[in-house]
């Protein structure tokens, strides 16, 4: 673990890319998975780098650390990923300093993400700290900045109608094929994984579609079978997995298999489909929308749909910044006050020396003797009224000789 009270916060750094500048192909080549996760951090110190976290979303791939430059970040990035470092470096954005702390808040705020004010990523951002953290990549500044961002993304949505409504990937896939389905309710719909998206989009088919004719397949089969019983739905096994498909006019695909779960063959002949691919990597073949029969939607497609909710949201954007500036300015407080700590030890040394200098004892004996019996306590009420001045003047500087003053001032 390195030193917290000299940190250079100019070496913080965030280097990624997300779906502003990618689709989700590209994005798939760069997605970090846990076991890559883990070698990238055991592979950390010979690129210099100690401090650090990934996140790694169907959205987004970003690395963040404390380094001499960006290069030694994406460099140890690019060594577990599909895509290459030429690739991500034409792609990626790059911020230092003040502008990644900034860039973080909106990561968790919401307001970068694909669909406005979609607060998934918190959970995601914990994650990622708390794999880092268990392999010894965080520090204290690390910690006490993900907290303030996480106070702050809690706040905003408490205090902000930036998540109102209802809007996510699972929702805008349900909301299409209300808008593109005539009759949907009554369609055969396959649902391919039931992990957190897959879930809510379940979910959302009962809910918003009141469709009952839903089949759940997932790899681990007694997932699937759970879901279904809960919500009085079919499950098959993988194994039937084609026969369903060939059954289904509606497809729905939320697994996170790194090769396509769903193949060209399955859908050949096989009737009009309608598939919705919320899996990053895809995870239907590309080709399979060369085919006739077969309508194709992905992530990026859903996340281009409007509505009032998300109007509604856009308005509630300057408020969340104005939250997020205020914590900003909290951590960037504690921040200066950290690298004020060296001062602190010094002066609390040196006044319980003070106390013992035989000079001192001659020429007060009494008030020696009354300092000497609660000594402790009045070295720290004095340490944090000098904390307290530093912080009202926001003044820097030595405060030696005030703070031995008012240690050695007579006590009324």
């Amino acid at each position: 673990m390195h030193g917290n009270s000299t940190k250079d916060i100019t070496k913080f750094f965030i280097a990624g890319i997300n779906y502003k500048k990618t689709d989700a192909a590209i994005r798939g080549q760069f997605a970090v998975s846990n076991d890559q996760y883990a070698t990238l951090l055991t592979q950390a110190p010979q690129f210099g780098l100690h401090e650090l976290f990934v996140l790694s979303t169907c959205n987004r791939t970003e690395i963040y650390g404390f380094a001499e430059s960006a290069d030694q970040l994406i460099n140890l990035l690019c060594t577990q990923t599909e895509g290459t470092k030429e690739t991500f470096t034409q792609l990626a954005y790059v911020k230092k300093g003040i502008a990644a702390i900034e860039h973080l808040f909106s990561v968790a705020a919401g307001l970068d993400s694909q669909i406005l004010g979609d607060y998934e990523i918190v959970g995601q951002i914990k994650t990622a700290v708390k794999f880092s953290k268990e392999h010894g990549f965080t520090d204290s500044f690390m910690e006490r900045l993900v907290n303030c961002v996480l106070q702050s993304s809690k706040a905003i949505k408490n205090q902000t109608s930036l998540s109102g409504g209802t809007v996510s990937v699972s929702f805008a896939a349900v909301q299409y094929i209300r808008e593109k389905v005539a009759d949907a309710a009554n369609k055969k719909i396959l649902l391919l994984g039931v992990g957190k998206i897959g879930r809510n989009t379940c979910k959302n088919l009962v809910d918003y579609l009141d469709a009952d004719h839903i089949t759940l397949i997932n790899r681990t089969h007694d997932k699937a079978a759970q879901l279904a019983e809960e919500l009085d739905l079919h499950h098959a096994p993988l194994t039937e997995l084609a026969q369903k498909i060939e059954e289904s006019e509606i497809i729905l695909v939320a697994t996170n298999s790194v090769e396509p779960t769903i193949k060209r063959t399955h859908l050949e002949g096989k009737g009009e489909k309608l598939i919705i691919d919320l899996s990053v990597p895809f995870n239907v073949e590309e080709s399979a929308q060369e085919l006739p029969n077969v309508h194709l939607v992905n992530v990026d497609e859903l996340s281009k749909l409007k509505d009032e909710t998300l109007q509604m949201r856009e308005a509630e954007v300057p408020k969340a910044w104005t939250i997020i500036r205020e914590h900003i300015d909290e951590f960037l407080e504690w921040f200066e006050m950290r690298k004020h700590v060296p001062v602190f030890k010094a002066v609390k040394i040196k006044l319980k020396e003070i106390q013992t200098f035989p000079s001192y004892i001659q020429l007060s004996p009494e008030l020696a003797a009354c300092q000497t019996i609660n000594a402790d306590e009045r070295i720290q009420r004095v340490i944090n009224g000098m904390a307290f001045k530093m912080r009202q003047r926001n003044q820097r500087g030595c405060y030696y000789i005030e703070a031995i003053n008012e240690f050695i001032a007579p006590t009324n």
